[in-house]
């Protein structure tokens, strides 16, 4: 039997279950460990430090988890607000100079497709890249993407749109985007 994400959080709050939180973190512990590594610049261990800070205050905060978002949204909120945390303290880590954000897309077989992309994903400032990885990667609504951002709703609506538009434009042309550079 499968329990959800509430039930493993009643039991978490109500017997201290740590079995309970086992589960939950292994459902979510590969989309924070890879939106990390996306956002750290694909630095695996500084990733890994940062999700299991993620999966320490999320234990030890659980009881402030209100339940009017998912709960992986609380937790996608944890981990950026971790990131964050370190991006301030860690010059090459400075948001406006997150690079690789987005996973390479697995169906897509074309290396140079690959390399366009991550070219074009540096045409995006942080908060566009935060917003397109978790929209578009993520899967969250813009809603729940604007709770883990702390940020308007508009203003996450507005940067996944630029943020899209400047990737289909450097797409689209790529060796023109090459020569100017």
């Amino acid at each position: 039997m499968s329990f959800t994400d509430a039930d493993l959080i009643a039991r978490v709050l109500s017997r201290e279950d740590h079995n309970a939180f086992g589960e939950l973190v292994r459902r979510y512990q590969s989309p924070v460990r890879a939106f990390l590594a996306r956002m750290t610049r694909g630095d695996s261990h500084l990733a890994d430090d940062l999700a299991q800070e993620t999966f320490l205050k999320a234990w030890q905060k659980l009881r402030t988890f209100r339940g009017t978002a998912k709960f992986s949204t609380w937790l996608f909120g944890i981990a950026f607000n971790e990131f964050r945390g370190v991006a301030r303290k860690r010059k090459e880590l400075a948001l406006d100079d997150v690079e690789n954000l987005l996973e390479e897309p697995a169906t897509t077989g074309n290396p140079q497709l690959r390399l366009d992309l991550t070219e074009a994903l540096k045409l995006l400032n942080s908060n566009e890249r935060a917003a397109v990885v978790l929209c578009c990667q993520n899967g969250l609504s813009h809603e729940e993407a604007a709770q883990v951002l702390s940020c308007p709703l508009g203003t996450v609506k507005t940067n996944v749109l630029r943020g899209k538009e400047k990737l289909k434009r450097r797409l689209a042309s790529p060796c023109e985007n090459y020569e100017s550079a």
